[in-house]
């Protein structure tokens, strides 16, 4: 049980790797397993097929993020604050992966939307999940905000839908430009949409 188990983490985590770094549609089964240093048999034992192990890859990395942005967005300090947070999280996230590689990986879900939103109905699906689930996630915090006078909008969430847009889309300039420093606008560009206060986390 331990031996399969092991063999399945790795080809996920070799999937992983490889989709980050060369994007999915490249990459084929045998690589895949090669990076892994499993048998292609092994691969169709837990995988019936490379979309099937991309939406494994996709679900796996999501759980995780979810529980980060669970734990930020659902804590303690002031609505906004919690926002920032998830930011700065972010940009030391992508900082800590260009400092281990040396390129900025930007956001799987991103980079496969980019990639596959007309390819593979089953990946676009998924991600579609995804995505409002982030949006529904920062949607609790903006109403928040906005019931303390913190947030000067008039539906929740579609600000939530623009910020987890500016989001997603200063990380793929931080992956273009293999520059983080293009997350650091984010907050301020955040208190803008949401029409903050002055006084709110300036």
């Amino acid at each position: 049980m331990g031996r399969t188990s092991d063999a399945k983490r790795k080809i996920l985590d070799a999937a992983r790797s490889l989709i980050e770094e060369r994007g999915y549609s490249a990459l084929g089964v045998a690589e895949i397993c090669a990076a892994a240093g499993v048998p292609k048999g092994s691969f169709y034992y837990f995988f019936a097929s490379k979309e099937a192990l991309a939406l494994a890859v996709v679900d796996e990395h999501w759980e995780a993020q979810k529980r980060a942005w669970t734990r930020v967005l659902t804590g303690e300090a002031e609505p906004l604050g919690r926002l920032r947070q998830l930011f700065e999280e972010t940009e030391a996230g992508q900082r800590a992966a260009q400092e281990g590689c040396g390129t900025v990986s930007g956001c799987l879900f991103g980079n496969l939307t980019l990639e596959l939103s007309n390819q593979t109905e089953a990946v676009r699906g998924r991600l579609q999940e995804i995505f409002d689930a982030q949006v529904g996630l920062v949607e609790s915090v903006v109403a928040e905000a906005r019931e303390r006078g913190e947030a000067a909008v008039t539906d929740p969430r579609e600000a939530a839908r623009a910020v987890v847009a500016q989001l997603e889309g200063q990380v793929m300039f931080a992956k273009l430009y293999n520059d983080t420093g293009r997350l650091g606008p984010l907050w301020q560009n955040c208190r803008a949409l949401l029409g903050a206060t002055a006084t709110t986390l300036a």
